[in-house]
């Protein structure tokens, strides 16, 4: 293997988006030194040097893939009830599979590695608090009806998170009940009246 000097932060961050697309590509378990190793065309030990224990890859990787998808959930132009309509044709479409796919994988392993629990955490904050802002600007320009946006956005991710849980399910694709629940839940959570 021919080596390439780089700087550090510039190898370490081409290490997290490798390992990143690996979690999108084949799960969390498969982000090993030895693996993104191989997909970088260095040395195991390379990794190791820039991320010692396996779990703050892990960890940083999954946080980089999902904060790559929050720009595309929420679009920054329109009233806020189109913004709601686009977050919802996002999160309900085939291409979210792969992000429902992912927080499936880390949940399951935040049980045992406790540094992924923790980005977890910080990134359904960062999820909360953008759809929160949203919903209170519905609510000021009188298109939403919410008392309190910031309990509307946890019952909106937890319909985006029940759907997610179908994630690898083919059903999801075939029958009709799938599509449109997280629409449903928001009218309903949102005081809407028609579809978005």
């Amino acid at each position: 293997m021919s080596r390439v000097r780089k700087a550090p932060e510039e190898r370490r961050a081409e290490i997290l988006e490798i390992a990143a697309q690996t979690a999108l590509d084949a799960g969390l378990e498969r982000i090993t030194l030895r693996e993104i190793a191989e997909r970088l065309g260095v040395r195991p030990g390379l990794i190791g040097h820039y991320f010692p224990a396996v779990e703050e890859l892990v960890a940083e990787a999954f946080a980089l893939a999902v904060s790559g998808e929050r720009d595309r959930l929420f679009v920054a132009a329109g009233t806020p009830r189109d913004r709601l309509a686009a977050f919802v044709a996002r999160v309900e479409s085939e291409e979210a599979r792969v992000l429902g796919r992912l927080w499936l994988n880390a949940r399951h392993l935040a049980r045992f590695q406790p540094r992924l629990a923790d980005a977890i955490a910080q990134q359904e904050t960062l999820d909360e608090e953008r759809l929160s802002a949203l919903i209170s600007a519905g609510v000021t320009a009188g298109e939403f009806v919410a008392d309190a946006p910031r309990s509307a956005a946890i019952r909106i991710w937890m319909a985006v998170d029940g759907l997610g849980a179908y994630a690898n399910s083919p059903a999801v694709l075939t029958e009709p009940a799938y599509g449109g629940f997280v629409a449903d839940v928001c009218r309903w959570t949102l005081g809407l009246d028609c579809a978005l």
